[in-house]
């Protein structure tokens, strides 16, 4: 939805359109096809839809022939995605060595908004970083830690942070390669803060029983599931003054009613801040947003998870880069 104005701005100027994208697991983008057609109506007439890019193997290998035969296809080649700019596919960096290459108004937007982070941001700049993964995150977490004013750290990545940190203790140790990213991180930092206390239990459904608990006292048959009352406190009054905000990840497992609160009430904290331009991003992130009905609220929701935390990372995206070989419009 976000891409129709680049779409309805070519539509005008009488280009004809060939669309290429993608989905996870060989899936048909019919149903793509179809939601993008209610929303063109008429002006859908003409465009041609190319069926998912990825159940061709060329199209991860970024095998050179294949992105030869898409390029055939047109005269010029726009990314729109942002989402998938830190992708090496031949959809993203080899079609662009053989066509005359552009960005469109989405992926522009991104990058403008992105880089207003990194290089001139309204301060305070608070970043908001949870989710699961913290292998994916650790880069932009260090990025950040020197960029922003505050970094709040919650959900599953923040359990290797304190394991390493040696405040919650008796826990077992993340993997080698994950330690020493995380020591990299300047831990002292009075920028960085993580959660002082937590919601936990032994299983993810909190059915047997789910108690509240500072890092120290977690037992090694429990999970931390959610972040506690006092972290959501703490995090509250940080956000508060906050010219700019960025969330990437939720701060718990917000899935189960039991484990929403922290990821709940920050995100209600943060649109309570008039203030400050709210930037979010991730699947996670966003499905959090929608379901408590705060995705509106939101000055940009970032097409892109991955994209967005090597951007912030400090990356050259591959996408991006690939523009610049054949840059003629």
């Amino acid at each position: 939805k976000q891409t129709l104005p680049t779409l309805e701005y070519l539509i005008k100027n009488k280009a004809k359109l060939i669309l290429m994208s993608h989905l996870a697991g060989g899936k048909s983008l019919d149903v793509v096809w179809q939601r993008l057609k209610e929303y063109l109506k008429t002006k859908a007439e003409g465009i041609t839809f190319l069926e998912n890019l990825r159940n061709n193997k060329g199209e991860e290998e970024n095998n050179d022939n294949f992105a030869k035969e898409l390029a055939k296809l047109a005269d010029v080649y726009i990314n729109d995605a942002f989402g998938v700019c830190h992708r090496t596919h031949a959809s993203i960096v080899g079609v662009p060595k053989f066509l005359a290459s552009g960005a469109g108004f989405l992926l522009e937007k991104e990058v403008k908004i992105l880089s207003r982070v990194l290089e001139n941001p309204w301060r305070p700049l608070i970043v908001v970083i949870g989710g699961t993964k913290i292998e994916s995150k650790i880069k932009a977490i260090k990025n950040l830690l020197d960029k922003a004013d505050h970094l709040l750290i919650g959900g599953k990545i923040a359990e290797p942070i304190l394991i390493v940190k040696e405040i919650c203790v008796g826990r077992p140790w993340p993997e080698k390669r994950t330690v020493k990213e995380i020591e990299k991180l300047d831990l002292t930092s009075t920028k960085l803060h993580l959660p002082i206390d937590s919601l936990i239990s032994p299983d993810e459904t909190g059915q047997f029983y789910v108690r509240q608990s500072g890092p120290a006292r977690v037992r090694k048959d429990e999970k931390l599931l959610d972040i506690g009352p006092e972290t959501i406190q703490m995090f509250s009054k940080i956000i508060k003054d906050a010219k700019m905000i960025v969330w990437a990840g939720p701060l718990g497992h917000f899935e189960v009613p039991k484990f929403e609160k922290g990821t709940k009430e920050i995100g209600e904290k943060i649109v309570r801040n008039h203030q400050a331009f709210k930037i979010a991003g991730g699947g996670d992130t966003i499905f959090a947003l929608s379901k408590f009905g705060l995705r509106d609220k939101f000055d940009h929701i970032s097409t892109g998870g991955g994209a967005m935390l090597e951007f912030l990372s400090g990356k050259t995206l591959p996408g991006l880069e690939a523009l610049k070989w054949n840059s003629k419009i």
